[in-house]
């Protein structure tokens, strides 16, 4: 499965799961540990574990690998690695403190997708 259609599939998933604001970021020209990151909230923490599990479950369907998942004993946020996509899916809150939207899209060159490879 290429990055972009897995990154497809993990924000076509939780826009069917009802998510709140998906975001993806191209992170290709960034770093070397992923192509996109998929960041998404969810109302509370039982939502951010439904949705993180309809994540693994959807990745598993169409044979995509899941190389880890942190954070679902607390829910606040889980960070699932799926080697080329990162999906971080967080509470509101948490989401509004690390606002890695800001952290991520603020580097030099990104109004121009540079080495991106595209």
């Amino acid at each position: 499965m290429t990055p972009d259609i897995l990154r497809d599939l993990v924000v076509d998933t939780l826009e069917d799961r009802k998510a709140i604001n998906v975001t993806s970021l191209p992170v290709a020209h960034l770093t070397t540990i992923a192509d996109h990151m998929v960041i998404a909230s969810g109302t509370s923490n039982r939502h951010v574990n439904a949705l993180s599990q309809y994540v693994l479950d959807s990745v598993k369907e169409n044979q995509g690998r899941v190389n880890g998942v942190e954070g679902k004993e607390s829910a606040e946020w889980i960070l699932i690695d799926l080697g080329d996509v990162l999906v971080h899916l967080m509470q509101e809150e948490t989401r509004g403190f690390y606002d890695l939207e800001r952290l991520w899209g603020d580097f030099p060159g990104d109004d121009e997708n540079s080495g991106a490879g595209a």
